[in-house]
């Protein structure tokens, strides 16, 4: 009986301590178990320190932002243009664009009318700087004496259908002190002409390998004399005659053939004539 009356009495204060907690903080609390019967009970704790204390109103609502003070100023600021500085110019559009080429050197320069082709060269020696025909008496050649040694070298050509040879080297003979420079001898145009670049044989028509109706001059004396010519089978050797009246009075010379180089075509001399020449 005793017992059953403590029982009954100390559920009645925990209910009552129950409910004044839930009413002082006016929020959920954390459960309280209900007592154990067997144990004391415990005394109920103060309001004051059940309650969870009022947040503060200062930390409690955020700062009301400050009419004076934009957004904007959270970033960089950004300065004011200074009034008194101008803008820079704008640039200009010829320093910009890459100039324009000037026309006098953009393409090549024309050429000078006067330098433009080269002067011609002489017909002797056009005809100098081409290999010679062997199979006809055109090229170099080399007279040489009885003992073989060299008297002169010719050169022959080919001018409208006729044969010529003219000096284009000398040598001197035996005992002979200095060359004879000019033909003193010669007439009609060639007198006075100098001796490198005198025609002496002129005028050759040719038959096949036979060479006639021509003229060969001797210099030392002037004298004209007629002419025949034959070229070997292998077109190295040129037997050259001269005659008066009949081919039986007369001698022949055996030339040899010459390297189509054997001079050098500018220093082939032209065809010389005398000083009171007529100009052609």
């Amino acid at each position: 009986m005793r017992t059953r009356l403590r029982f009954a009495v100390a559920a009645a204060i925990a209910m009552l301590t129950t409910g004044y907690a839930r009413s002082a903080s006016n929020q959920d609390a954390i459960p309280v178990p209900p007592p154990n019967p067997f144990r004391t009970v415990a005394p109920a704790p103060s309001p004051p320190n059940t309650a969870a204390p009022a947040p503060s109103p200062a930390k409690a609502a955020a700062p009301a932002p400050s009419p004076f003070k934009t957004a904007a100023q959270d970033a960089i600021p950004v300065p004011a243009p200074n009034p008194f500085r101008t803008a820079a110019p704008a640039p200009n559009p010829s320093d910009t664009a890459a100039p324009a080429p000037n026309p006098s050197k953009a393409g090549a320069p024309a050429p000078n009318p006067s330098k433009a082709s080269a002067p011609a060269p002489s017909p002797s020696k056009t005809e100098a700087s081409a290999a010679y025909d062997h199979n006809t008496a055109a090229g170099f050649w080399q007279e040489t004496d009885d003992q073989g040694r060299p008297g002169a070298w010719f050169l022959f050509v080919e001018k409208d259908g006729l044969y010529e040879g003219r000096f284009v080297k000398m040598f001197k003979e035996p005992g002979e002190q200095e060359l004879i420079l000019t033909c003193q001898k010669c007439t009609g145009d060639q007198k006075d002409a100098p001796m490198m670049g005198l025609t002496i044989v002129k005028g050759m028509k040719r038959y096949g390998n036979k060479y006639a109706d021509g003229a060969i001059l001797d210099p030392r004396d002037g004298t004209v004399y007629h002419a025949q010519m034959e070229l070997s089978a292998d077109g190295q050797q040129l037997s050259v005659r001269g005659y008066l009246g009949i081919p039986l009075l007369g001698q022949t010379q055996i030339w040899t053939r010459l390297p189509d180089d054997a001079i050098a075509p500018e220093d082939i001399p032209e065809d010389s004539v005398g000083p009171d020449a007529t100009p052609k």
